[in-house]
Parts: structure tokens; C-alpha cells; sequence
């Protein structure tokens, strides 16, 4: 693979061009009954069938843009000494295991690589590592699949997250590593920790920010990303000294399906949207505000009515279409609870989404979207190229059950401009 990509997302729809993945590995069969709620999972995945409906996910996308995987870019940075020395050492340091870092150190890179991601086994060489009942020193990634939190291409730019949960905490320091030392993606990183932030009181993750438009984002708040982090942001665009509108709107704290703004709300084409109704619509039910920033300066702070009122007032008049369809407000928790309504943007009005959401994919059939199985687009039977409006759809009995749909398994770094 060579050539640098240039990083650029301005859109959360425009025809994709590169993303980055992690195709699940040992690290998700790295987990029991015990650790499994410790990383956030509410049940113990079957890698074979995880890794069977991935690969839907990952053979659509090499049919459309340049993929770039996680553990090989890894890798490929961990050959060089000095990036190798400082990453193993703030990981270790992080996670208050400094005496495992000159072992790992002395591995290969493709070894290092791997046990960062799926695990560095502890060393009972003392009664208290031998009577415990941890088995790692540095706990398996299970999440790391789920590429989008860790960071976000904004612009030309890469948000750096700082995840709420600190089993998570390397994932971002992984990625952060990725673009500020790959040849391949050299970009800017923003990371509010390096930057001076309160780090009790700021967490962001990917899920919770989409790049609505070049002058427009819209972030969620609630159990991962907290106002503090949207302040931080705010302080940022003011010394760009640009127009730009943050949309913010406030996610209920439970159930655990609505960690993220792309669990109840995504865009689909130029004026169209994905949404979980009884979050996104329902007027003052929870907050949504919008905060307009102009010459370095907050021009203004106003509620909105919702989320689509908001957008509306910036020129994005959305239609939107209902996770779970229309009349069954059952049906609707239930199609949300397995990623409903988080649908990745392959271009604009197509989209790529779980197929197991009858009533959600038949909402996107009736608006005029043709149904295609990730199997033909893979196989050569349908080509993206000739097709208009589309969804494919992905098996997901087993990956679904991980908390997160196709937006969350993909961090786009390139998307032509939307014009029209």
C-alpha cells in the first residue's frame, strides 16, 4: 500500500473514500462471564460468527474505497524504535504496569501489535500475581472493532476521543499514534487532553459527533460525551476564527443502546435521516441546542424545538425516516436496542445497515431505497456504481449483540464534497 490519503470528511454522506477498520480477532474471544461487563458487553460474542458477518461489512467497503486496517498500520509504526519506545511507555505508564513495558519492547513489531490489541498475559512470578484473578496485564481491546469512538475525522483534522470508560483508554492512544506517526496518514490531531482540558470532566467519543456539513456539527451529550467536552470545542472553533454551528443534543442516560447520537439518529442522503422517533422528536423532551460561533466569538446560545428544527434553520431540511418503522412503538425499541438506526453513508442515499431490522429497512424500502444483500455486492451481482438509492444489508445476529451497528465498526477518513 503506498501513497499518503489525504484526510478530509466534511460530510457524513459523500461518496466514502477511505476509512479505517479492525476486523475482530482473538481479543473478542479474550473475555469470560466476569471481564465481559468490566468491557462493557453485556454477553460473550462467538468470534467465528462475528468475524462471518464482519467480513460482509469489510468486502462492501473494499468494493467502494481504500480500507486501511488497524493492527497493520500498528504495526507498521511500532518498526520505528522512537515511536515504539514512547507508545509502549504511555500505555503501560496509563494503565500502572511500567514493569511490563522492556518485555514488550523486546518483541517483534507484528507480535507487539498483536498482544497490544488482544492482550498481554500476566506474569505470576510473585504470591500476590499468582492469587490473583486477573489474567492479563494489559486486558484484551474487545471494543476495538468498534473504530468510530476512538477518534473523528473532522475536516481535515482528527478529534482525538477521550473515551468514558478507561478500559478503553488505549484504543485512543492507539489511534492517536496511528496519525500522528503513519507516512500513510500523516494529519493534524486534536486531543483535548494534550490540549489542557479538565480530564475529570471531559469524555468524547466518535459515536456521539457527526460532521453534519463544512460549517456544521451535531454531538450528543448524555452516558460518553459530557458538556465539558462540547465547551472544549467551543474554545477551539473560536480561535479558527470561522462560522460554525455546533447542534447539540442531549441522549437519554438508559438503556445502554443509547451510549451514542448514531444509536438513535443518522443521515442518509442530502435531505434525508434515520431516526429513533420517541428520542429525536419528541419537542423539549431532550434538549437540543444550538450554539453559532462567528470571528472568534459565540454569537449565540438558543434551545431548539428538535434536533431537525435545528438543522432545518441551517438550510438541512431533512425528512426523517423511523428505526423501527411507523405505527409500533415496541417494534421501534426493539430494531433500536440492535443498532436500528445506525446506518453508515457509502455515498449519498446509499447506505449499509443490519439486515436482521425488518420493520427500519422496510421504512428505507417504502422511501425508494433498493434492498441488496452484502453478498452481491462482494460477489460482482450488483454494482454500487449503477445503482441509486440503495441499502445493504449485513447479517448481524452475532455483532449486533456487541452494542454497535456499521457506523460504529467504521472511522471514515475520506468523502468527496456533496454538491447539490
Amino acid at each position: 500500500m503506498t501513497g499518503k490519503f489525504d484526510i478530509n470528511v466534511e460530510s457524513e454522506i459523500g461518496r466514502l473514500t477511505g476509512v479505517i477498520l479492525h476486523t475482530p480477532g482473538q481479543e473478542v474471544s479474550n473475555m469470560t462471564p466476569e471481564t465481559a461487563e468490566r468491557a462493557l458487553y453485556s454477553d460473550i460474542l462467538n468470534l467465528a460468527v462475528a468475524k462471518e458477518e464482519y467480513q460482509q461489512l469489510q468486502g462492501v467497503l473494499e468494493k467502494r474505497c481504500r480500507v486501511f486496517q488497524i493492527r497493520d498500520l500498528l504495526a507498521d509504526i511500532l518498526a520505528d524504535n522512537g515511536v515504539r519506545g514512547g507508545l509502549v511507555r504511555r500505555i503501560c505508564e496509563a494503565e500502572e504496569v511500567p514493569d511490563v513495558a522492556d518485555s514488550l519492547l523486546a518483541l517483534e513489531s507484528d507480535e507487539l501489535a498483536r498482544v497490544l490489541i488482544e492482550g498481554v498475559a500476566l506474569v505470576k512470578n510473585n504470591l500476590s500475581r499468582f492469587l490473583s484473578g486477573d489474567r492479563y496485564s494489559l486486558p484484551p481491546l474487545h471494543n476495538f472493532f468498534f473504530t468510530r469512538d476512538a477518534g473523528v475525522a473532522v475536516w481535515n483534522k482528527v478529534l482525538i476521543a477521550r473515551m468514558a470508560n478507561r478500559v478503553r483508554g488505549r484504543e485512543a492512544r492507539i489511534l492517536e499514534a496511528l496519525f500522528n506517526d503513519h507516512p500513510l496518514l500523516g494529519a493534524q490531531t486534536v486531543n483535548p487532553v494534550r490540549l489542557g482540558a479538565p480530564r475529570h470532566e471531559l469524555t468524547i467519543e466518535g459515536g456521539d459527533v457527526q460532521v453534519a456539513g463544512p460549517e456544521i456539527l451535531v454531538i450528543g451529550t448524555g452516558a460518553r460525551t459530557t458538556r465539558t467536552a462540547v465547551d472544549f470545542l467551543i474554545e477551539r472553533f473560536k480561535g479558527l476564527n470561522k462560522r460554525q454551528h455546533i447542534v447539540v443534543q442531549e441522549l437519554p442516560r438508559t438503556p445502554e443502546s443509547f451510549i451514542h447520537l448514531d444509536m438513535v439518529f443518522t443521515l442518509l442522503d442530502r435531505h434525508l435521516c434515520m431516526v429513533y422517533e420517541p428520542v429525536i422528536m419528541e419537542t423539549h423532551h431532550y434538549d437540543t441546542v444550538h450554539i453559532h460561533i462567528e470571528n472568534g466569538e459565540v454569537v449565540s446560545i438558543r434551545e431548539e424545538d428538535n434536533l431537525l428544527t435545528a438543522l432545518g434553520k441551517l438550510g438541512m431540511e431533512l425528512e426523517p425516516l423511523f428505526c423501527g418503522g411507523r405505527d409500533d412503538r415496541w417494534l421501534q425499541e426493539r430494531e433500536q436496542w440492535h443498532s436500528g438506526a445506525n446506518f453508515f453513508a457509502l455515498a449519498p442515499g446509499q447506505v449499509i445497515g443490519y439486515g436482521r431490522n425488518e420493520n427500519t429497512i422496510g421504512e428505507l424500502a417504502d422511501a425508494g431505497f433498493t434492498v441488496i444483500p452484502a453478498r452481491d455486492v462482494i460477489a460482482g451481482r450488483a454494482d454500487l456504481d449503477k445503482t441509486g438509492r440503495c441499502v445493504v444489508t449485513i447479517d448481524g445476529s452475532e455483532l449486533a449483540r456487541g452494542g454497535g451497528g456499521c457506523r460504529c465498526m467504521t472511522m471514515p477518513i475520506g468523502r468527496e464534497p456533496v454538491t447539490g
